[in-house]
């Protein structure tokens, strides 16, 4: 687990600068506490900022060459089965000087070239220097756990683990990016490709990139399946289920530091520790946050959990400071990012890095086997569909009027159900997904700034991903809709940068490709049976876990914003979306802004969410396109 950067230039003639390079490792140096390495030779320069988590000695630094000198390599991530992909490239004459991982990806490449992505199993982001073929290949996990940032300009093609890493290099100039911006009020993320700065673009996950003298190419090598369906029964599936996310659970308890586990006291992150105490040589040691606010606070449940399997149980009682961590949060996440769950999430990796270093969590458990009420809610609307299009119009319309009341009521879900009555499919989801749907954003938007964002429809944007989904099943396509989009991009964008601002390493077994493919492939039945949701993964639980842990309500991990606007953030979100900075930037309406935080404040109706929105959008441009650095 690491940070990586480095510059290929396309002339063979113009060495890349080594001073530069190390300066992108240094901006990373979070992510790489424990060394860093550069290596330049020519047109190409890999740097690595390096967390040690297997070979801990001087023979796992990196940038690292191959034995026969062909291949150098510099690798953010973990292989988990590399035991047994070393062994079988042993099978094939291979010898390694190294118990690292770095080194296996490096033999893979050496023997079966590109096809070596399809013997990896983990999170990684990786570029591999081909001395003989004057070439450069990068590629990114399947899932995207691990980030990939690249910058195309007419000289060459740099990269790095983090946009901010560019800032050091003196050829590049901040900009934003209006597309992304505009992209970004939906979303609450910039979805990839794209990124807030102008002339980077992300790699997308399950994509390789491959840069030489004739130019970059990019290619996809993975796709999950939902499609042919298998022929099981329940119990059957349960079971490949359970063996799945057992081993998934096995090959990442390897580690040569001190390992732990996030622990929320939800079925997902429960389910691991469960598995993770039958194969642990010892306690596992758990990590869990609370809150003061009941609403919030699901320290009893992992509580609960920890006794049960005699864990080594740390937890502490967070009073989340917005004030005090704003600027932190704003200069970790690079782009804005408006997930306030980025805020807790960081609190808890600060809280488990004091005690290890790798904490396996349970992200994709939602995304695998249908957790969220959006699911539910599409499969209600489409008998909805059924009904007369005036009349969901109709519908659509009083739904507007209504007061939705705070954003954790029956009513403000109901509410949002219903102004998406007239919608299709794509652009219903879209409205339940968007912080600011099109409409509104046009309200919030000057002319001038929707101009510039050319064609940024980001319903548009999930339509066009809806298309490539590759079945038929209404379940399942939201299913990979969100794999393509919120997993991605939102859930695993805050693991990644709150764990790496610590130095501390995530690990998901719920995203093991053989995870991901069994769920993909079981019936939709068996994820959204009737009004239960992740119904397989809880018949699983039932072999692991107490009932109260898998009938509760499901509990959001967030912070109380709807709240803080009221108090803690009032008089900063006047200065800063009222004040005269952000109005001289030309994007947004002031008067809408000033009627949202007005209808707020008064109870009218709830803005939280937008507002949160636009106060990273600003405190986003100040730090890195003023260049305001870290701060408010």
């Amino acid at each position: 687990m690491c940070g990586i950067a480095g510059r290929y230039n396309f002339q063979s003639g113009a060495p890349v600068s080594a001073p530069v390079v190390q300066a992108m490792c240094d901006r990373l140096r979070h992510r790489g506490p424990d060394g860093d390495g550069v290596w330049t030779a020519g047109p190409v320069g890999l740097g690595h900022r390096r967390l040690a988590i297997i070979d801990l000695s001087p023979l796992g630094a990196q940038p690292m060459h191959s034995a026969d000198g062909r291949f150098t390599i510099t690798f953010n991530g973990e292989i988990y089965d590399f035991d047994d992909v070393r062994h079988t490239l042993e099978g094939h004459g291979c010898r390694f000087r190294s118990r690292s991982d770095t080194e296996v990806i490096l033999e893979a490449y050496r023997t079966w070239g590109v096809d070596c992505l399809r013997h990896l199993n983990g999170m990684f982001a990786f570029a591999i220097w081909d001395h003989e073929a004057r070439r450069l290949f990068a590629a990114r996990d399947r899932a995207g756990k691990k980030p990939f940032y690249y910058r195309i300009d007419e000289d060459g093609v740099s990269f790095a683990s983090e946009p901010k890493a560019f800032l050091a290099d003196p050829a590049f100039t901040a900009e934003a990016d209006p597309a992304a911006l505009f992209q970004y009020l939906s979303f609450q993320y910039v979805p990839t490709p794209l990124s807030a700065f102008r002339g980077v673009s992300r790699l997308p996950p399950a994509h390789s990139l491959t840069i030489d003298a004739t130019g970059v190419r990019l290619d996809r090598y993975w796709q999950l399946e939902y499609e042919p369906k298998p022929t099981l029964s329940e119990a059957d599936a349960v079971e490949a289920v359970l063996a799945a996310l057992r081993e998934a659970t096995r090959v990442r308890l390897v580690s040569d530091v001190p390992l732990g586990a996030f622990l929320s006291g939800g079925i997902d992150s429960s389910v691991i520790v469960a598995l993770m105490a039958d194969l642990a040589s010892g306690p596992v040691r758990t990590f869990s946050i609370g809150f003061d606010e009941a609403a919030w606070n699901e320290l009893p449940y992992a509580r609960q959990v920890a006794e049960r399997f005699g864990t080594d149980h740390h937890e502490l009682v967070v009073r989340p400071d917005a004030m005090a961590i704003l600027p932190k949060l704003v200069w970790h996440y690079n782009e804005p990012y408006a997930d306030s769950s980025a805020i807790p999430t960081m609190y808890l990796a600060e809280m488990t890095r004091r005690s290890v270093t790798v904490a396996l969590n349970g992200d994709a458990g939602d995304e695998n086997f249908a957790g969220y009420d959006r699911y539910l809610a599409s499969r209600v609307a489409g008998r909805v569909d059924v009904l007369p299009l005036t009349l969901r119009r109709g519908v659509a319309a009083v739904a507007r009027r209504i007061p939705a009341g705070g954003s954790r009521t029956t009513q403000s879900r109901l509410v949002r159900f219903l102004e998406a009555a007239a919608d299709s499919r794509e652009r219903r989801y879209a409205r339940w997904m968007f912080h600011f749907d099109e409409p509104r954003k046009r309200q919030l938007c000057r002319p001038e700034f929707i101009a510039s964002a050319g064609h940024a429809d980001a319903a548009g944007l999930l339509e066009a991903t809806f298309a490539r989904v590759r079945t038929s099943d209404d379940v399942d396509t939201l299913l990979a809709v969100d794999m393509a989009t919120y997993l991605p991009d939102d859930l695993l964008v805050k693991v990644d940068i709150a764990t790496m601002a610590y130095g501390l390493e995530a690990r998901s077994p719920f995203l093991d490709p053989r995870v991901m493919a069994c769920a993909a492939r079981l019936p939709s039945s068996l994820k959204l049976h009737g009004r239960q949701k992740k119904y397989v993964l809880k018949q699983v639980a039932r072999r692991l876990l107490p009932a109260s842990i898998i009938d509760r309500p499901k509990m959001g991990f967030g912070v109380p914003l709807e709240r803080w606007f009221r108090g803690e953030l009032r008089d900063l979100t006047h200065d800063v979306l009222l004040g005269s900075r952000l109005e001289a930037r030309g994007y947004f309406d002031r008067r809408y802004i000033a009627r949202i935080i007005s209808e707020h404040e008064a109870g009218v109706r709830t803005w939280h969410y937008q507002l949160w929105n636009l106060l990273i959008f600003e405190l986003w441009h100040r730090t890195f396109i003023d260049g305001q650095g870290p701060g408010l």
